[in-house]
């Protein structure tokens, strides 16, 4: 196995490109060789009540969907939960001014596109990984997230 050599300007350009995005973390991979670099959660927590003061027309909707999470725990075990497969920014519709993709009580199918997650100025369609009703919408528009994080409730 050869031996992993750390280029540490290159790790620095990943850790200026997270401060620049406010990504959690980025993890890039070529044939065996892995790097991670990451940011504290802290600091995305804290993030949160920004993003939701600058977006008060989303705020309501965002309280009430989160509401039942604090209530009824842990989400992430939910058998209907949707999952954020990457670390990026999540958007509930294709573009501003326009409608959600989807909606708390809409009937999606198989593979319907649920929301979009930037990432590296890539836009990934998150689908919904089966047929039937947004019961709960988790996360705010333009919003950082992590990966693994619930993003919503199909059932």
């Amino acid at each position: 196995m050869a031996k992993f050599e750390l280029d540490t300007e290159f790790v620095r350009k990943l850790a200026a490109i997270l401060e620049e995005t406010k990504l959690g973390e980025i993890e890039l991979a070529d044939g065996e060789r892995r790097i991670r670099v990451a940011r504290p959660t802290a600091p995305v927590a804290q993030a949160a009540p920004v993003v939701m003061a600058a977006a008060p027309a989303a705020a309501p909707a965002a309280s009430a969907a989160a509401a039942p999470a604090a209530a009824g725990g842990d989400l992430s075990k939910h058998p209907g939960v949707v999952k954020s497969p990457m670390v990026g920014t999540a958007y509930l519709a294709p573009e501003p001014g326009k409608p959600n993709f989807v909606s708390v009580g809409d009937k999606v199918t198989a593979g319907q596109t649920l929301l979009i997650i930037e990432a590296m100025k890539t836009f990934n369609p998150i689908k919904a990984p089966r047929a039937g009703t947004v019961m709960q919408v988790l996360i705010e528009n333009a919003r950082p997230v992590e990966f693994g994080e619930p993003l919503m409730i199909v059932e």
